[in-house]
């Protein structure tokens, strides 16, 4: 069985991030999406909140399971018995990164490999933070964002300003 697993924190999950779980979900046998717990970070969105935003707009992908997880993406990977780690690139800057990180887990598990897909390029300059500033301003982001998505993101916002 070819399983993968896709981390990332999905703070919100974009139109991008679905790109990229529905194209890597068609190359496997089964696909985790994790959903990394990341301490430095403050996110907008819980951990529990944002795995249950992937369950809700991944419900019609059969193959697709979604988890969270702190620590290492490549001891996910190991854990959930994964022998692919699946990265998506939106510019040559991800790329720079990626390759590092990418490298550094063969270093840490040379059984476990990366696959990089490269953003639709409708969705090429999309990333959860602009989806979060453009929001924060009150703009349109219901062409970032799946419908479900988009009045959570302007409620924790407001939430957030409120306190």
């Amino acid at each position: 069985m070819r399983k993968a697993v896709y981390p990332g924190s999905f703070d919100p999950v974009t139109f991008g991030h679905l790109d990229v779980i529905a194209r890597s979900a068609a190359l496997v046998d089964e696909l985790v999406v994790g959903v990394l717990v990341n301490n430095v970070k403050t996110p907008l969105f819980s951990v529990e909140e944002r795995v249950n935003i992937l369950l809700e707009v991944t419900k019609d992908i059969p193959n697709v399971r979604v988890e969270s997880f702190s620590g290492l993406s490549v001891d996910f990977a190991k854990q959930r018995g994964a022998k692919f780690i699946v990265r998506g690139l939106r510019a040559i800057t991800d790329f720079d990164y990626e390759l590092q990180m990418s490298q550094t887990n063969r270093i840490l598990n040379p059984e476990i490999d990366t696959i990089f897909l490269t953003t639709s390029l409708e969705y090429a300059y999309l990333s959860s933070t602009t989806v979060k500033e453009v929001a924060s301003y009150g703009g349109d982001i219901s062409e970032f964002v799946p419908g479900i998505v988009v009045d959570k993101i302007y409620n924790k916002i407001w939430e957030k300003h409120e306190k």
